[in-house]
């Protein structure tokens, strides 16, 4: 299989191609390995050499040979090292997460583990220990974070679809930075067991990045619903996510907004993106109004940092060995000088925050359908802009410095609910804008009936950024 016809199919494109015996499994696998060697020369983009072989998966199933890819997000799959993107940490589990069984059954082939900023609290990929991830539109840009390595390799048409994780952000922050479709499904959506039975107090969840809406929905199809033992699970869906790619979503009420809760200015170019969004939507027949949730930045922010040192702090105390502090970074170090003094209160004061935020969302979305939101305040940043190892930093600081950049995103991981980025604007300089779609808890089926309208009506799969496999670029 030539390089060129590997990258130009999305990953329901290359499984028809497998089940119709016009190429093999083993040929896409080949094609796959060749495609990440290219772009991985050019984008630093994979935390560890490609698996040989490739993890084992089913031979059958809904991705049956689709090439894939795992984030080093933590424990994932059993035998291979997870770092967490620090220098500080190496773990190796003995045993699958419930999304890695998914995942195989699935069939996907999974043949590498993808770059993530330090402790995966980041919308930049740049840790000390892989350095910069670059970005296939421009090479002196990031991807975001912090499914930076997957957002890179998916954009540069490496592999079709990869895994990312979303805790504030941090799939659809990479997607925006790189033209994807990256979709935060609502809390307990997909499954965080067994060892965890909520990630980062319930603002992360495990998903993945896709280039089209058809291959994200296959994704859902496969990898959602609770496993035995989960402490909650989103209502199940009315029928197969598959099924809602093209389907009519009804009139909606649309709401759109290009202001910032936490009030930084947003660039025009991404506002205008947003705005042209709202207007395609009020061509398809939706009724479409400026408006938005009541947010106290306040609460985000009280919410938000008190669980983030808690969470840092326990990651990097998650080692086999006690942690060594000289070999994290910056900002990983402040959290380990300063849990002791978070008392139990602290985080409680934290979830009451974290909650009167999601109850004021929660409420806008009795009167709304859909609210359209940039993904991002900024254009793809230039390296460096985000410094994770600046030792002036506190942890409010940080989230300040990284709120500023993506103020957007955050309050749908503590409201829980299901919201995607769409590469559907583009800067002066061509570089990818996305589009942020939120639905009420439980919404996935009108999220990707809308993604799906948008799609078809501001076509995105034949743009590719300069690093491209099988191009010569």
């Amino acid at each position: 299989m030539e390089l060129h016809e590997y990258a130009r199919h999305d990953a329901v494109g290359l499984r028809d191609l497998i089940a119709a015996g016009e190429v093999t499994a083993d040929e896409v696998e080949q094609a796959a390995r060749t495609a990440l060697a290219e772009a991985d020369a050019e984008l630093n983009a994979l935390a560890l050499p490609p698996f040989t072989p490739a993890l084992d998966h089913a031979a059958d199933g809904p991705l049956a040979g689709v090439p894939f890819l795992i984030k080093d997000s933590g424990p994932m799959a059993r035998g291979v090292p997870s770092f967490l993107g620090s220098r500080g940490l190496e773990t190796v589990p003995g045993h699958d997460s419930e999304l890695m069984t998914r995942l195989r059954a699935a069939g996907l082939v999974t043949l590498g583990l993808t770059t993530v900023p330090e402790l995966v609290v980041s919308f930049s990929t740049e840790s000390l220990r892989h350095g910069p991830t670059r970005n296939p539109w421009d090479l002196g840009r990031g991807v975001g974070g912090s499914s930076g390595g997957a957002a890179a390799l998916v954009a540069a048409g490496a592999v079709p679809l990869a895994h990312g994780t979303d805790g504030a952000g941090s799939i659809r922050v990479p997607a925006s930075c790189c033209g994807l479709v990256g979709l935060k499904p609502s809390r307990g959506r997909v499954s965080s067991g067994p060892d965890a039975a909520e990630v980062t107090f319930g603002m992360s969840c495990d998903f993945g990045l896709a280039r089209t809406v058809r291959d994200a929905a296959t994704l859902l199809d496969a990898v959602h619903g609770p496993a035995v033992g989960d402490k909650y699970a989103a209502p199940p869906p009315a029928r197969r996510y598959t099924e809602e790619v093209g389907a009519d979503p009804g009139r909606l009420r649309v709401a759109v907004t290009t202001t910032a809760w936490s009030g930084v200015a947003v660039d025009p170019e991404v506002a205008a993106a947003t705005v042209a969004t709202g207007k395609v939507l009020e061509t398809m027949g939706h009724l479409v109004t400026e408006a938005s949730p009541e947010v106290d930045w306040d609460l985000v922010l009280g919410g938000v940092v008190p669980v983030a040192i808690a969470c840092v702090a326990s990651a990097a105390a998650s080692g086999p060995t006690p942690p060594d502090s000289g070999r994290f970074e910056a900002v990983t170090r402040h959290a380990l000088d300063v849990v002791g003094d978070l008392g139990a209160l602290d985080l409680v004061a934290a979830l009451a925050a974290q909650n009167r935020v999601t109850r004021s969302v929660g409420a806008f979305f009795t009167g709304h359908d859909i609210l359209v939101t940039p993904t991002l305040g900024q254009l793809p940043a230039p390296h460096g802009t985000l410094r994770y190892d600046d030792p002036g930093h506190t942890m409010t600081t940080w989230h300040e410095s990284l709120f500023a950049y993506g103020p957007f995103t955050v309050v749908f991981n503590i409201a829980g609910l299901p919201a995607v980025s769409l590469p559907l604007g583009w800067s002066r300089d061509g570089l990818p804008i996305g589009v942020q779609l939120v639905a009420p808890y439980g919404r996935e089926d009108l999220l990707l009936r809308l993604a799906s309208r948008l799609e078809e009506a501001v076509p995105w799969r034949d743009r590719t950024p300069g690093v491209f496999v099988g191009t010569g670029a």
